[in-house]
This record gives structure tokens, sequence and C-alpha cells, in this order.
């Protein structure tokens, strides 16, 4: 029969009299706690409305804490654990509930706003809860699995709340504005795009948000500091699934699942927390804990060790090599140094022919940045389909980091460069792919057309693609940031490169006068061609310029 060390203190015994408290097992004990070695049937027992609803609670938290999606046990047990990345260890601890037989796709209704699969495990939980309490009525309590409940949801909530933490502690989920963004009109960005632009140009909040949810998530993996951690932690995500609501976010679902856990670890204490700080009165908790024997504390310590090393030391050390070497939010590869910078659009042929200012032209372009990385973007007088992702991308192709575009409409273009700088030529793809894939079977005035990037016209320019030489600087991409950003998945990525094929251009420049004046020919996503002849400008932005840059450019 298992034994359970409780730590209590009860109003009614006369040795309970001192406010002076201590947590349990922190040291000698004052009077005010009392020592009790109790077999499980001599604790008091549950009513039968509280087994029923621990019984379901099991069995739908135990559903939310584990990952029930193949590749996530794909992506554990296919780890290099010599040539690490940062998204390795991320995606052990960043997993949404759900069981991965069953997907609701999102735009449908049965989504029900994300939380479909919520639904849908809370139904398992009540049948589940339902067939055990006929099949176990007699049982007195369930204090001994609840603590053991509690112990899952303490390390699902915070390991997963370390690694979403990091990405801000290192500022890379919400970069400081692009030069392209920052040349783009207010009124063209989406509310969710404003926001979080808004904490992109303040990296040291970002930074204090981030210590915040890590220290709420280390506090979660001690027993005697998660009530500290479960507040600290439905504070922080709180706030986050109410921005995320206001501001048309799209990670609101993966934020109130905190909250949901958070709460769940508050239920046990909410009694005493209201005690103490409503009611003003002495509060006197009550614990109960197994008393483990000599292996299964070494192996408790062992497993507390490894997660604190993964998770805290090893986790921090990649997330760094991630902020100074590979954002993943935005290109890591350098862009060509001497492009770099915003430029006016002075001459603009297409066919040959000159398309002379006018900020009303539906092809003349305006406002063209070259980027630090390897970035061009430029906006037309014509309105394009918009990404409303939040720019997460793909955490090793720099073609498909697409933060400078997402939620930017106003005819704002950003186009990724793959540069050949032995021959000056840039191979370009259009980084919108998202908003082309929203469109690409949209039905105009009743009839289904594909989107504006015919497949014929990306034909023409995709066989300069196929080439060797752009075959082998798409493969060499992943060699040219910092060798300590290596990583096997990076490696891994790049085997078959995947070309989005939303629109293609190629372009030769010419850098003249230090890149004061650039000129630039070649063709477009529509087989035209194109002269463009551009002027440096020296903008000087009243925003001040961050101090704490993610990338090495």
């Amino acid at each position: 029969m298992s034994i359970i060390k409780s730590y209590f203190e009860s109003e009614g015994l006369s040795d309970m009299q001192s406010p002076d408290l201590t947590l349990a097992g922190s040291g000698p004990k004052p009077a005010s706690v009392r020592q009790a070695t109790l077999n499980r049937e001599d604790l008091p027992a549950w009513s039968t409305s509280q087994k029923i609803l621990f019984r379901i609670a099991f069995v739908f938290f135990v559903l939310m804490s584990l990952p029930f999606n193949a590749g996530w046990y794909h992506n554990l047990f296919t780890i290099d654990w010599l040539h690490l990345h940062y998204r390795d260890l991320y995606d052990i601890a960043r997993f949404s509930p759900g069981l991965g037989f069953l997907r609701i796709p999102r735009n449908s209704w049965l989504s029900l706003l994300g939380y479909g699969n919520w639904v849908v495990l809370l139904v398992i939980a009540v049948l589940a809860g339902f067939v055990w309490s006929l099949a176990d009525s007699r049982r007195r309590q369930y204090n001994l699995l609840y603590y053991w409940l509690r112990v899952i949801v303490r390390y699902r909530a915070g390991i997963g709340i370390i690694g979403f933490g990091f990405t801000k502690l290192f500022p890379v989920q919400m970069p400081y504005p692009s030069l392209g963004l920052l040349n783009t009109h207010f009124g063209d960005f989406t509310a969710q795009k404003i926001f979080w632009l808004s904490i992109g140009i303040v990296p040291w909040y970002q930074v204090f948000a981030g210590i915040i949810e890590v220290a709420a998530g280390t506090f979660l993996l001690f027993k005697r500091t998660t009530t500290l951690g479960a507040v600290m932690l439905l504070g922080a995500l709180g706030d986050i699934t109410y921005v995320n609501f206001a501001y048309d976010g799209g990670v609101h679902e993966y934020a109130s699942y905190f909250v949901l856990l958070a709460l769940f670890l508050l239920v046990k204490d909410a009694p005493y927390i209201y005690r103490l700080l409503i009611q003003k009165k002495v509060v006197r908790p009550f614990y109960i804990y197994p008393q483990l024997n000599g292996w299964q504390k070494a192996t408790r310590y062992i497993l507390k060790g490894i997660s604190l090393f993964l998770f805290l030391g090893v986790l921090f050390y990649v997330q760094y090599i991630n902020f100074r070497y590979d954002p993943y939010k935005q290109p890591a590869v350098k862009g060509v140094s001497e492009l770099r910078g915003n430029y006016e659009v002075q001459v603009f042929r297409i066919n040959g022919r000159e398309i002379p200012y006018n900020p009303l032209d539906t092809q003349r372009w305006q406002d063209v940045s070259f980027e630090n990385w390897s970035s061009l973007s430029f906006r037309v007088a014509r309105p394009g389909l918009l990404d409303l992702s939040n720019g997460g991308g793909s955490p090793m192709q720099d073609v498909l980091r697409s933060f400078e575009i997402t939620g930017t409409a106003g005819g704002r273009n950003a186009f990724h460069y793959f540069a050949d700088t032995l021959h000056n030529v840039l191979y370009m793809e259009n980084k919108n792919m998202a908003g082309a894939r929203q469109g690409r079977f949209k039905k105009r005035s009743g009839k289904a057309v594909k989107d504006v990037n015919r497949t014929a016209d990306r034909h023409a320019v995709a066989a300069l693609w196929n080439a060797d030489s752009i075959r082998e600087l798409i493969m060499n991409e992943k060699y040219q940031i910092n060798p300590l950003a290596y990583s096997t998945r990076r490696d891994r990525e790049y085997v078959r490169p995947v070309l989005p094929k939303t629109g293609q251009m190629v372009l030769h420049y010419r850098a003249l006068q230090g890149g004061d004046r650039v000129i630039l020919d070649g063709l477009d996503i529509n087989r035209d061609s194109l002269h463009i002849e551009l002027t440096r400008t020296h903008h000087t932005y009243y925003l001040t310029p961050s101090t704490l840059n993610a990338g090495t450019y």
C-alpha cells in the first residue's frame, strides 16, 4: 500500500496557532507545521461529484498535455544532438493539443476559432470519465493520482512556456521593422501587424516579456514554487491571449492553452489565495505528495536535471546562436553590401517603353529597398492578396521567411534573392506565398481563375532557375551563415530545396558610385523585360534605431 507524506495545518488543532509558516520540507518545522504519515485509506474521502469531475479532468488534461502526433516523435528520435538547431528542442516543447489522426481544417466552422480539438478531447474525457466511474465506483479518493496529474501539467506548461519565452528573451519573435516596412504607409498594415511592429521597435520590452515567461516556466518545474509560476503564467499568457483576440492575431489558441493549464494548477490554491489576499486571514495549506524511496528519488533528480539542462541550458545556447546568426523570421544570409539602402526610381522601362513617374501607375515601381539581408522590396499602386500569417515561415530557408510581407497591403512586394556576385545576377522569388495560395482559385465574376502569376508566365523565367548555377546557389545558401549556426536540420532541409513558385524574376545589377546609383536589367514574373535606374536616398527616421539587433550582416 502506498505511503503518503502529508504536511498540513488544521485550524482545529491546538498546537497550530502560530502564524509563522514555512514551506513543507524547507528545513526545521515550527509548531505551525505538523507532519503525519498516513495510509491512503486514512485520508478524507472525496464526494461523488469530486471523484467524477477528477476522472474527467484527469483524462482531459493528460490528452491536453501529451503529444499525440507522429511528427513530434519523428522529430524527437531523429535529432542530431551533436549539431542541434534551436527548432529541434523548440518543437519538443511546442505542440498543440489534439489527436494526430484527427485534423480539423482551420477555415472550417468545426474548428470553432481553433478550439475544435479541445471540444473533441473534452467529449472523449467525459465518455472515459463515465466509464471509469462505473468501473471504479468504490474508490474513496484520488489524492495520489491528483498529485501525479499536477506533475504532468506542471512540466508540460513549464517546458512549453520556456521554449516560447526564449524567442522573446532573444528578440526574434517580433523583429525590428525592415526598411520596406518602415517605408510602408501605416494604414496599409493589419491590426496584428501594427501590434507586432510596436513590440519589435522596443526589443528590450520583448526581452522583459521573455524573462517573465522563462521565469514562470522555471518555477513550474519545482513543486514548492508551482503557485508562483502558475500566477505568472496566467498573467503573462492571459494578456497575450486577449491581445491576439483584440488585434486579430493568430496565436490565441496556443496562448490560451497555457492559460488553461495555469488555471488547473491554481484550482488547488485558489481558496488559500482568496483567504489570504481578500479575507486577510491566516492561511493553513494542506499538501499531499508521495514519499519516494531511494531509487525513485534518484530517478526524480535525474529527470529534473535533464529537463533543466536541456531547456534552460542547451536551449538557451542554441537560441542565442539563432538570434546572432540565423533569426528565424528574417533572412540569415547577408545581402549584397553595395546594394543596401533605400532608393528612388529615376527611370523605369518595361519592354523598352519608359513609364514616367506617376504614384497611381500600376506597373511602375516605387520606394525600392534593399535590406541588409537578401531581400528586395518595392511598392506598386496595384492591390495584391494579403498574407495573413504571423510571418513565421520556415526556420531553415530564407526564401520562406515572410515577416517582411505578412499583414502588409498597399501594393508592397517583397522578393528574396539568391545573389550570383561573380556575374552580378539576382535570382528572385516572391515572398508573398500565403497570399498567392489564398487567391490561386479565387472566384471572380462567378468564374474560378488561377492567381495572377500564370503558369505559362512562370515557366519562361523558371528555365533560368533550372540552370546549374542557380541550383548551386540555392544548395549552398546553408553555408553562407556563420558555421556556429550549422545544424543537421538545416542541412536536411536543403537536400531537396523547396521553391514556392509564386513569381520569379532574374535581374542583372550594376552598382555605380559606391551603390548610390543602381541599374537593374532583366525579366519580371510575366516575361516582360525591365530596365530600372535607381538613386539612393538618405532618409533619417525619427524612430530610434534598435540597440538589440538579430542577425549578423
